[in-house]
């Protein structure tokens, strides 16, 4: 049974009858992976947004959760790899909806920490309850090998993007 070709591989043969020359090959992975991401975030964001959460809110919140104790915003920035500014919006839209909470360091006056509330440690466990239920079932076309040999795809994906240096810009000599 021969397969419908998804829509990269259709993309690439619209360029490919566009401009030969060029080599999409990079789309079979970069392509793929961002059309996934799309889908995917599309579909469990829905499971988000029935809890009342955005994914940024989610992860702000698990990133708490799984934190076990009060952190302050500068290592909840890093758990989350958002801005400062970004961060410290949402710390404050959560906390008036009594989802977290902001206690002052007893040390440092001027310090304060952020905590997640009994009510948002029960709104993020439901919700990331029923995001995995939603992952497994957007999974489910796929057999524990397929599954598997994409994870480890994926994570040597990015090991090579997130391990890499940025290329060094070129000597002043090499510019003339």
């Amino acid at each position: 049974m021969k397969r419908t070709p998804d829509i990269i591989s259709a993309a690439r043969g619209q360029w490919k009858e566009i401009q030969p020359e060029l080599d999409t090959s990079s789309m079979e992975v970069v392509g793929r992976v961002l059309r996934a991401g799309a889908v995917l975030r599309q579909r469990l964001d829905t499971i988000l947004g029935d809890e009342g959460l955005n994914r940024a809110e989610f992860d702000l919140l698990s990133a708490l959760r799984r934190s076990g104790e009060p952190v302050t915003p500068g290592r909840l920035n890093s758990l989350m790899v958002a801005s400062g500014a970004a961060t410290t919006k949402r710390v404050k839209q959560l906390a008036e909806r009594g989802l977290l909470e902001r206690i002052r360091d007893r040390h440092d006056r001027r310090s304060a920490r952020v905590r997640i509330t009994d009510h948002g440690a029960e709104l993020i466990d439901r919700a990331f309850a029923r995001n995995l239920e939603a992952e497994r079932e957007l999974l489910a076309g796929m057999n524990t090998k397929q599954r598997e040999a994409v994870a480890g795809g994926l994570a040597e994906l990015l090991r090579s993007l997130e391990g890499s240096p940025a290329p060094a810009p070129p000597a002043p000599s090499q510019l003339e």
